[in-house]
């Protein structure tokens, strides 16, 4: 059964301007999970100069997303944050498995089960849609 449906669209730039203000690391603590931070923090360490390119907004831009996306799709049932999720895309070498959204509850929860995510890029916009089935027993 599912439990919720979600589509968020994402114009980088408005993610570009919102680092610009905040700066990365406060934007990257605000919405990346634990496990998401560490693998930023040991990618981009030392690498300003890929801050301002648009691959990089682009990672940004896709979590934001796609994690909005299943806000949509779990409220008013479940109350997630931003960190409750966390987003793996494609790894460099492709090992045949599709970009994967988990859910991880600071709360025991019974209502969400698999979590589906599709995510599209198009020149300056992210297109992401989440489907959340409901947990059976």
């Amino acid at each position: 059964m599912i439990l919720g449906i979600g589509v968020d669209v994402v114009h980088v730039p408005r993610i570009a301007a919102l680092i610009a203000r905040r700066g990365p690391e406060i934007f990257a603590q605000r919405i990346l999970s634990n496990e998401e931070l560490q693998s930023w923090k040991t990618i981009h360490e030392g690498d300003r100069s890929r801050f301002l390119a648009v691959r990089y907004m682009s990672h940004f831009a896709s979590r934001w997303a796609v994690k909005e996306a299943a806000y949509k799709a779990m409220y008013p049932v479940v109350k997630p944050t931003w960190k409750d999720f966390s987003f793996r895309g494609l790894a460099q070498e492709f090992d045949g498995s599709k970009p994967s959204l988990f859910y991880r509850s600071p709360y025991p929860d019974t209502s969400v089960g698999e979590i589906h995510s599709s995510i599209s890029h198009d020149g300056e916009y992210v297109f992401a849609s989440v489907l959340v089935c409901r947990r059976t027993e």
